[in-house]
């Protein structure tokens, strides 16, 4: 789990978020839209957002990114919410299409261990979509890494509407 960040003492905009990779994708994102870097507070978990919101400083424009089996939790402290349905990394594999996750997964030299991963019996009957799912979160540090490289691949056009209303783009 990652470790919790402290918001920072000066924002206009503060961005929360349950993990590592929901920041990678948002920082990402943000560079590649020209944005000025966002501050992110990386909570290690959603059930820590109601603490953070009540720390940041008065005048901060507070938002939430979270998955979407946590959108109450994060309703419950934040009134702006933006939910990843079902989570970041279907949203970026919905946004890119599991062939150019594959091609991705190749380039990285990881294709073969994911045709390993769908041959378990678990796996088999499970769509691609899914079966990417599992490899993304199976290697620590895999959600953050990919994170970065699919959002580096995809077309600004296709970004997750979650990611860009997050940034307060669009």
């Amino acid at each position: 789990m990652p470790r919790e960040t402290e918001p920072p003492l000066s924002a206009g905009r503060l961005i929360l978020v349950e993990g590592t990779s929901d920041r990678t994708a948002l920082e990402t994102l943000a560079r590649r839209r020209g944005l000025a870097s966002p501050e992110i507070v990386v909570l290690g978990g959603a059930h820590a957002v109601a603490r953070h919101a009540r720390r940041a400083p008065r005048g901060v424009e507070l938002v939430g990114l979270c998955d979407a089996g946590e959108e109450r939790v994060f309703r419950s402290a934040l009134a702006r919410v933006h939910v990843c349905d079902p989570d970041l990394e279907g949203e970026l594999i919905r946004a890119l299409g599991p062939e150019h996750v594959l091609r991705i997964l190749d380039a990285e030299g990881e294709l073969s261990s994911f045709h390993t991963l769908q041959r378990q019996p678990a796996q088999r009957r499970r769509p691609v979509e899914a079966q990417l799912v599992r490899f993304l979160a199976g290697r620590a540090g895999n959600k953050e890494r990919y994170a970065r490289l699919m959002v580096e691949a995809l077309d600004l056009e296709r970004a997750p509407a979650a990611l860009d209303a997050a940034l307060g783009h669009g």
